[in-house]
């Protein structure tokens, strides 16, 4: 996995970097085990309470690797995880997502926040994966672009469902059957990107080591009642945002963090357990 895929952990953040940099970590079929591989291991690490999601190199991600669209060229009816009738049969998660999906959607079912850092490119798969994490900061000259046209498809590592609630109908139909290409500022109007800063790492880990000095146990239920936001209807978000509350007040996090606030010192959080709960 380490030739793919690299993790560090300090201080409450997990610092993740797509590490095969001679082909702009593109995505093969390691890659593809290297993602799902390192967000299911960090739903569960003891002591993580943000992650950090960036591309070493030149690029965040330059989308599916070549090989692929090679493969396709000359009539194999391939994928990025195998042929046509593999991916409709293949096994799926509780949340319905086959493994190429499931390399995007894993960042939203790990229950702590994620923020992606996009510089050079994040094209077609890097998109989508881009779109998985809770917040993108994206550099100036950074490209962005649902690429899948390009070579005759369609977005289908759950882009739709995660641009869903962050990009406008008509936008999102214009993006997809054109591919067209946009850069930071751009990606930011549109929705696809958060905000735009001179280097998305160095903001994504500042960014992060100010959400791990938070309860944790109030971030984690931001992100399970921000998830449940763009899919629950009214009455399931007000009646989860009152247990959630409910849970919180006099906890001992709660409690510390009053306290720290009113004695104006730093809190001092215990983590919370981990338990992996299947999306």
């Amino acid at each position: 996995m380490n030739d793919r895929v690299t993790v560090d952990i300090q201080g409450g953040v997990a610092d993740v970097r797509l590490v095969r940099t001679d082909k702009m970590n593109a995505l093969d079929t390691a890659m593809f085990a290297a993602l799902v591989e390192t967000g299911e291991r960090l739903k569960t690490e003891p002591g993580v309470r943000a992650v950090v999601l960036s591309g070493d190199g030149k690029a965040f991600c330059a989308g599916l690797d070549m090989g692929n669209f090679q493969s396709m060229a000359s009539g194999e009816r391939k994928g990025g995880q195998g042929t046509a009738g593999e991916l409709l049969a293949a096994k799926r998660t509780p949340g319905g997502s086959n493994n190429a999906q499931h390399a995007c959607m894993v960042w939203r079912e790990i229950p702590v926040p994620v923020i992606a850092a996009v510089h050079g490119v994040a094209f077609g798969g890097g998109c989508q994966l881009a779109l998985g994490a809770d917040i993108r900061y994206i550099a100036p000259d950074a490209r962005m672009s649902v690429m899948e046209i390009k070579w005759g498809l369609v977005p289908d590592m759950a882009g739709l469902v995660l641009m869903k609630g962050l990009v406008r109908d008509d936008v999102a139909r214009e993006l997809t059957y054109s591919g067209r290409i946009v850069t930071g500022q751009e990606a930011v109007d549109v929705g696809l990107a958060t905000r735009v800063v001179a280097d998305p790492r160095a903001e994504a880990l500042a960014f992060a080591r100010e959400v791990a000095a938070k309860n944790p146990h109030a971030i984690q239920a931001d992100k399970r009642l921000l998830n449940l936001m763009g899919v629950g209807d009214q009455h399931e978000v007000l009646l989860e945002e009152s247990r959630e509350q409910t849970a919180l007040i006099g906890s001992p996090n709660q409690v510390e963090a009053v306290m720290a606030n009113l004695q104006k010192r730093a809190p001092n959080f215990t983590d919370v357990t981990p338990v992996k709960v299947e999306a």
